[in-house]
This record gives structure tokens, C-alpha cells and sequence, in this order.
């Protein structure tokens, strides 16, 4: 297979990348030169933001593109029209954030969805976010028709993480202490390694996949607990885990999902995060690795690049205070 990957050097580019060198393809690196893509592709520059940023791609043909970008649907519109004729099929990591809220627990892709317009100008909010994604598959599926994936994405974690949610608990929970631990210890995540999102993506395409597919683990894969238990293994710190109700979280102050990353209360956006039905990628073969195996390969990558994560420009830091979570947990 010739694969085009339009990023490839940063955390989902960079493991779809790495999966499809591994299963022998011929990959082409678009990007804007800012990262080193990973050894054995051919590398092709242009920034899609610019008007005349796409000239890099005017020659070529190839068996698939994948594309994960989360900006103005616009740049999905131009790189589909321009190749449409010269690909067989585009992939399109787009996210869970196109239903419209709250999805129902249980829901699966034929939930409602949110508005969204191909030549929209950006994102810049959560909503914005949302729109500017199902702006993403309009494009797609405008260019290539059934030929289209649309990969639906929710909560994203493995190596080469640069949103810093997993990367955040290993520092936190490295550092040793008290740790606050956000309640119910039992309560389920849902979520995808990067690197299994990888697999399944190259694999729709090889196999001729097309349409929309949740691209999760069950439900009930992990557990809040299952994840920052693993966390306090591998770093083998000298890890206090305080479970605190969540009640007693929200009273604090404290923000879910963005000061205590991944977490979410009891309510109807913990249903909707977590509780997507994924039977129809299970069905088309998507396997999830145990999330002791996630956290331990995120731990080796974070100390191979000295322990500081990357962090996307784009996206604010996440994490909570130090100041902060003493005085909860006091």
C-alpha cells in the first residue's frame, strides 16, 4: 500500500505512520517541516493554511491518505478535492465531539450530530471544536463519497501524547505523596490507544471500509482506578492514592477533565463521553491492548525524552495546581 499521512509527526499522525512503515508500506509525510518524521518515509512540505500550501501534493498518486487535522474544515476540503482522483481512499480521524450533546449513554453512530459546515473557518472553542470536526467529515465524504472513513475518536492516549492527560497523572503520581484521586475509584473509562487506533485505521483501509465508526474501547475496558494504580507501578513512586468523592471534588473548586485529566462526575457528560457503542468497530476487528501496557509504554517514552511531554500549541495545559490539590485534599 501507498499510504499519504497528512501530519505524521506528531502523536496520531506519528503512530499511524510507524504502524504503516511496520506493515511494510510506502509512506509519504506531508507536514509543514516543523517536526523529523520518522525514518524511512518521503517527506513533502507545505503549511494547509496557506493558500498555495497544498502545491507539494499537485503530483502523486496513492492507495490511501489519512488526515487528523482539527482546524478550519476548509484545509480537509482543499486536500480532498485536490486528491480525489489520485487516492483511493481518505481516512479522517475525526472525534466523538460531532454527536450533538449530551449523546445518550449507549449511543452509537446514528446519534444525532452537531452542525457543521465544509468551508467553515475554525475552532476555537469546545463547540467550535465539535462543528469544525463534522465540518472535517463533510469534507471528506463531499470529495470521496463511500470511499470516505470517518474515524470517531474519543479520549486518545498512548506515547507521544502532546495533549498531556496521561503524561500529567505519570509526572503527578511520579513525584510521590498524596495523591487526589477523583472518585469512584470503580467508576469505567473509555478510551483508545493511539497506537490500536493506528492498527484499526490502516486496516479499514486496506480493507476497503468505509462510513463512520466509533473508535473506542468497551466501555468498561478500564477503570479510573485501573489507571492510576498502573500509574503508581511503573513509575514506582511512593504514590499515596486518596480516593475523593466527587462531590467533594466539585466542591473544591476543582475542574473535571481539565485539572484532573480524564476524569469526569457521575452526569450526562460522563454518559456521553464514556459510554459510546462500539460494536460496529468490534465487529470490523478493532482490538484494545490492557491499559497497564498503555501507561507502561507512555512512562518509557516520557523518560526516553527526558520527562516532558510535548504540548500541542493549540491545546491549554492541563493538570492541577499543587497549591490547589493540597488544600482539597486538607
Amino acid at each position: 500500500m501507498k499510504l499519504l499521512m497528512l501530519g505524521g509527526t506528531e502523536f496520531v499522525g506519528r503512530a499511524v505512520t510507524e504502524a504503516a512503515l511496520a506493515r511494510g508500506w510506502q509512506v509519504t509525510v506531508f507536514h509543514r517541516g516543523n517536526h523529523a518524521p520518522p525514518q524511512g518515509v518521503a517527506a513533502l512540505h507545505g503549511d494547509r493554511a496557506d493558500a498555495a500550501g497544498l502545491a507539494a501534493l499537485e503530483q502523486g498518486a496513492w492507495d490511501a491518505v489519512v488526515d487528523t487535522w482539527s482546524g478550519a474544515p476548509a484545509a480537509v476540503r482543499d486536500a480532498a478535492r485536490l486528491l480525489a482522483g489520485r487516492a483511493g481512499r481518505y481516512a479522517y480521524v475525526s472525534s466523538r465531539s460531532v454527536y450533538a450533546y449530551p449523546a445518550p449513554y449507549g449511543s452509537d453512530e446514528d446519534a444525532p450530530l452537531v452542525a457543521g459546515s465544509a468551508g467553515s473557518a475554525g475552532a476555537t472553542t469546545s463547540e467550535d471544536y465539535a462543528a469544525a470536526k463534522r465540518g472535517g467529515e463533510l469534507a471528506a465524504a463531499e470529495a470521496f463519497g463511500d470511499r470516505a472513513l470517518l474515524v470517531r475518536a474519543g479520549l486518545i492516549l498512548g506515547p507521544y501524547e502532546n495533549i498531556g492527560r496521561l503524561p500529567w497523572w505519570l509526572g503527578r503520581i511520579a513525584r510521590g505523596g498524596p495523591v487526589l484521586a477523583p472518585g469512584p475509584r470503580e467508576a469505567a473509562l473509555q478510551y483508545i490507544d493511539v497506537r490500536d487506533l493506528a492498527e484499526w485505521t490502516l486496516g479499514a483501509l486496506e480493507s476497503g471500509l468505509g462510513g463512520a465508526y466509533n473508535l473506542l474501547s468497551e466501555p468498561r475496558h478500564a477503570t479510573m482506578g485501573e489507571l492510576l494504580e498502573s500509574c503508581a507501578q511503573v513509575t514506582g513512586a511512593d504514590a499515596e492514592l486518596r480516593w475523593t468523592a466527587p462531590e467533594d471534588i466539585l466542591a473544591a473548586g476543582i475542574e473535571p477533565w481539565t485539572e484532573l485529566p480524564a476524569w469526569l462526575p457521575p452526569g450526562e457528560a460522563r454518559d456521553a463521553f464514556y459510554g459510546a457503542d462500539v460494536s460496529r468497530a468490534l465487529a470490523t476487528g478493532l482490538r484494545c491492548r490492557p491499559v497497564g501496557e498503555t501507561v507502561a509504554d507512555t512512562w518509557a517514552w516520557l523518560r526516553s525524552i527526558g520527562g516532558t511531554a510535548p504540548q500541542r500549541p493549540d491545546r491549554p495545559a492541563v493538570g492541577l495546581a499543587p497549591e490547589k490539590e493540597a488544600g482539597a485534599l486538607g
